[in-house]
């Protein structure tokens, strides 16, 4: 596996990188997030998607301790349903993440006090190169011509679908065109059912579990504009 999981390349394009603050929406991200560790198990090999629910497959550790803790999860539990997985998996996700991108010396917690007592806390970049990867593979596959990898392909569809374009700044700044290409690429990919598994370049094992939480995070979505 990546030594950047999926969920935590989408925390870095949330979070200002001088402020430390995160922009754009809080649930959009954390059901992303949430949905993106499945995924990363997805690209694993260990878990599928079966009869409306997620299922393992494989229950060695991957070498990513959220992961792992998540795989673990799974497979000591009744089968889901990957909306059912995204909401139980969100919460203090982003906590984790945010210790762990510190720990490697990725991002620093600057703890601010408030009216003496209200701590408020930033993440500002330490390592600006890791996130500086995550926006040039994006960058590519938004305007290539090429097909991305399966991995890219993923983080595309979880952006468009947590409506996280804004947060790439892209030059012009047309988050609608932004977003259609990153829809089309995870059409492309065979995540929307539009185009045959078989002539995708994405493992169909994988893009039937990307498919179906790209669903979930857009229904949960929905549900919580309403």
């Amino acid at each position: 596996m990546s030594t950047v999981a999926l969920a935590e390349e989408l925390l870095l394009l949330a979070y200002d990188d001088e402020s430390g603050k995160a922009t754009g929406s809080t649930i959009g991200l954390d059901l992303a997030m949430a949905a993106a560790v499945l995924v990363e198990l997805a690209l694993a090999g260990r878990v599928v998607y079966a009869d409306g629910m997620i299922i393992v497959r494989d229950q060695r550790p991957t070498g990513q301790a959220v992961a792992d803790e998540v795989l673990g999860r799974l497979a000591a539990d009744t089968p889901h349903t990957p909306a059912s997985w995204v909401q139980r998996l969100r919460h203090g996700l982003r906590d984790r993440l945010l210790a762990d991108l510190c720990a490697r010396g990725v991002i620093c917690d600057v703890d601010e006090t408030t009216l003496g007592f209200i701590h408020l806390h930033r993440y500002p970049t330490v390592d600006p190169s890791v996130e500086a990867e995550v926006r040039a593979r994006l960058g590519r596959a938004l305007t290539g011509d090429e097909a991305p990898d399966e991995r890219t392909a993923a983080l595309a569809a979880l952006v468009a679908a947590a409506r996280m374009e804004p947060t790439l700044a892209l030059p012009g700044g047309d988050v609608a065109a932004a977003h259609r290409r990153l829809e089309e690429i995870g059409d492309g990919a065979g995540f929307a059912g539009n185009v045959s598994l078989e002539v995708s370049t994405v493992r169909p094992s994988v893009a039937l579990v990307v498919g179906t939480l790209v669903r979930a995070i857009r229904t949960a979505m929905g549900a919580t504009s309403g």
